[in-house]
């Protein structure tokens, strides 16, 4: 799809998170269309050479799973085939899911990328360990250059499957671009962006090409566009940049269609609607971490630990832990200290106070030996500290 034209080379935003709809997944057919994949696919791999870190939030398992019920009962007439009804659809989405991820894995592989299937419901992300679970493994997927293809787990959440403007991908795209601090959620659909009205319907209706502040008139200019084939419209597009942009995420909703769009939405060209941050990510992350109000404990540090976080910026490893206070849950948030009472960091822990009690002063690999199980081989992951 790229031909013979001059790729942009610059490269705006390094931690990006492409959620790619139904419709344009389906290309308008009941079907994968395997063309439209494998552009977004090369141009994601362009992006990884690059030196991006990128992962997407895939719709279509429900298209999926319909075409290939389809294709193997021929016989069956319409009626015949599953209603649109929340468990039908379910059904659906566990016969697509597997063609689905199938399908994304053959491509990226002809790119020589490496994928993994990260399925998610809101549960996971409401449960502050799960959360956790979550974000550390999709961080150290990324810096092993994997590209987490990530999808709602259609199966056991019923929230997606009801349309509800709750739960769906594109809410989903924005909780995943916050869980992993995402510089650039691009959301690629079948229109070019949000228009004053629906452009299908209405003529005069003009793209919003910027977005610096999501007000009723942006909610009145989103309601009216409903999705033809997936779960949400513009509205639950423009309610999912409300999310990610009030965490000092940057949104652009384009067409997934157009050519080497990813590539010039990352680039910082002027493609479709721009969604401009509203908060800015670092320093709100910060603020949460150092706050006293939602520290939970304190963990103590030997020098040689200390010094490790500040001049190196390594994880905390159970090996420099000397002592913690408080009765702290994992995923809590916990303050740093030195032997001299010195605070050094905040950071989220990955293990309750009594574990951290039973593995201090010990290797890494000793842990599981220690608990009976691991979450992971630091106390506090660098992704989750905050230095003082």
């Amino acid at each position: 799809m790229t031909g013979d034209r001059v790729l942009p080379q610059h490269i705006e935003y390094r931690r990006v998170v492409v959620k790619v709809g139904s419709n344009v997944l389906t290309g308008g057919t009941d079907a994968l269309d395997a063309a439209t994949m494998a552009s977004i696919t090369q141009q994601i791999a362009t992006l990884m050479r690059r030196g991006c870190q990128v992962l997407v939030v895939t719709s279509g398992a429900i298209a999926a799973g319909r075409h290939r019920l389809k294709a193997h009962h021929a016989s069956l007439a319409p009626e015949q085939l599953p209603a649109r009804d929340v468990q039908s659809r379910q059904a659906l989405a566990a016969i697509g899911q597997s063609r689905l991820m199938a399908l994304w894995d053959e491509l990226f592989e002809q790119e020589g990328v490496t994928i993994a299937q990260a399925l998610l419901t809101r549960r996971d992300l409401a449960d502050r360990p799960a959360y956790l679970n979550a974000r550390n493994t999709l961080l150290n997927l990324i810096d092993l250059r994997v590209v987490p293809i990530a999808n709602e787990n259609d199966v056991v959440s019923i929230e997606e499957i009801r349309d509800s403007k709750i739960g769906d991908n594109d809410n989903l795209s924005a909780q995943v671009a916050n869980l992993v601090d995402a510089d650039l959620l691009l959301i690629l659909t079948d229109l070019p962006g949000l228009y004053t009205a629906d452009p299908r319907r209405d003529p005069d209706a003009r793209l919003i090409e910027r977005v610096e502040r999501i007000d009723d008139d942006i909610v009145r200019a989103a309601s009216g566009v409903a999705g033809a084939r997936g779960t949400g419209g513009m509205a639950t597009k423009v309610q999912a940049a409300r999310i990610a942009i009030g965490s000092g995420t940057h949104v652009v909703l384009a067409d997934g269609r157009a050519r080497d769009i990813v590539l010039r939405a990352v680039a910082g060209e002027p493609v479709g609607t721009h969604f401009l941050p509203s908060g800015d990510r670092i320093e709100s992350r910060r603020r949460y971490l150092m706050s006293g109000l939602q520290a939970r404990g304190r963990i103590q540090v030997d020098a040689g630990a200390a010094t490790a976080l500040l001049a190196g910026g390594k994880s905390l490893l159970p090996a420099g832990v000397t002592a913690c206070e408080g009765e702290f849950q994992r995923g809590d948030v916990v303050q740093v200290f030195t032997a001299d009472g010195r605070q050094v960091a905040s950071g989220i822990t990955n293990y309750a106070a009594d574990e951290v009690r039973r593995i201090q002063g010990k290797r890494s690999d000793q842990i599981a030996e220690a608990l009976g199980y691991e979450f992971g081989e630091e106390v506090i992951h660098r992704n989750n500290l905050v230095l003082v």
